[in-house]
């Protein structure tokens, strides 16, 4: 097998490309416009033979893909893997692509029943993020780990000995974006302010009674409280807050519990500040180092 490959975190949204060798060093990296949500059916494998792997100067090199691409809107519909679900199931489920040249390996996403008994909940590319932080470093691939993986739709997951034992998903980010351009908390002009976030943290309570408490985005402006530039920020602390505080329990998790924030940077400061102030500790991870990470251990098992 060759010693390098092209690792793609590919997903709703945007494509992130890298070219890698065996142990994730990064050769060349890319962003490109194509999440799945803007393709049409079977445009997925041409894009991908006639724009990414010309850009990555990557024709000839075996590939990795994670993410929604292996979903009904992506290249071809991956089963998703059980939970518990260890990194051996995974690397074992792995969906080689039926087609000539190089070889191409979709990543299957991972399924659970959530112990709270309302169903199954499901994750697309966040598996690969998540071993690949375990994969990292010895100590992360024993005892037991929370993780919390934020986005449009945040994940949070018990990590036991290396085996992805359960999750759930909260749809914060997508929530907040519907929230702040098609509500009556629509958000005209923003600015970024951190004393607002925090008001929001502190409005977000328990986390129960979210829709109640989500109207104070509104009664805090028209009441003369609040200008309506910082609705934005307010919003953001009482979602993320609501999220931190109510949903490690549904993992049978509490404060002061350790738990570790894998994702984009930023975002993950906003989480870790919202953990801290209901009680648990948090370390912050950079998400596109462990999904590499992830991949690359996938290609040095395959």
């Amino acid at each position: 097998m060759s010693d390098h490959f092209l690792a793609l975190d590919w997903g709703t949204t945007n494509l992130r490309a890298w070219v890698a060798d065996r142990d994730g060093k990064v050769r060349l990296r890319r962003d490109f416009p194509l999440g799945v949500a803007g393709l049409a059916p079977g445009e997925a494998a041409q894009r991908f033979a006639a724009d990414v792997r010309p850009a990555m100067a990557a024709e000839q090199l075996p590939a990795v893909l994670c993410g929604m691409i292996g979903s009904t809107l992506g290249w071809q519909a991956v089963a998703y893997a059980d939970c518990p679900a260890s990194f051996a199931a995974l690397q074992g489920a792995l969906h080689r692509i039926d087609q000539p040249g190089a070889p191409v390996w979709i990543v299957p996403g991972v399924r659970t029943q959530r112990a709270d008994g309302c169903g199954p909940d499901v994750m697309r590319g966040e598996e690969t993020h998540i071993f690949g932080w375990a994969m990292s470093e010895a100590s992360r691939q024993r005892g037991t780990h929370l993780i919390c993986h934020p986005g449009t739709h945040a994940k949070w997951a018990r990590l036991v000995d290396n085996r992805l034992e359960n999750f759930v998903t909260a749809m914060t980010g997508e929530l907040f974006a519907l929230l702040r351009q098609h509500s009556a908390l629509r958000v005209v002009e923003a600015i970024e302010n951190e004393d607002a976030f925090e008001l929001g943290l502190k409005a977000s309570g328990d986390g129960g009674a979210l829709a109640s408490r989500l109207f104070t985005a509104r009664s805090r402006v028209v009441g003369g409280d609040m200008p309506s530039d910082q609705v934005e920020s307010y919003l953001s602390g009482l979602l993320i807050g609501a999220e931190v505080a109510a949903t490690p329990a549904l993992l049978g998790v509490a404060a002061p519990a350790r738990v570790a924030i894998i994702g984009d940077l930023a975002l993950c400061a906003r989480y870790r500040r919202a953990l801290t102030w209901h009680g648990f500790e948090a370390d912050v991870f950079d998400g596109e180092a462990a999904v590499l990470a992830g991949l690359a251990a996938l290609y040095r098992g395959v």
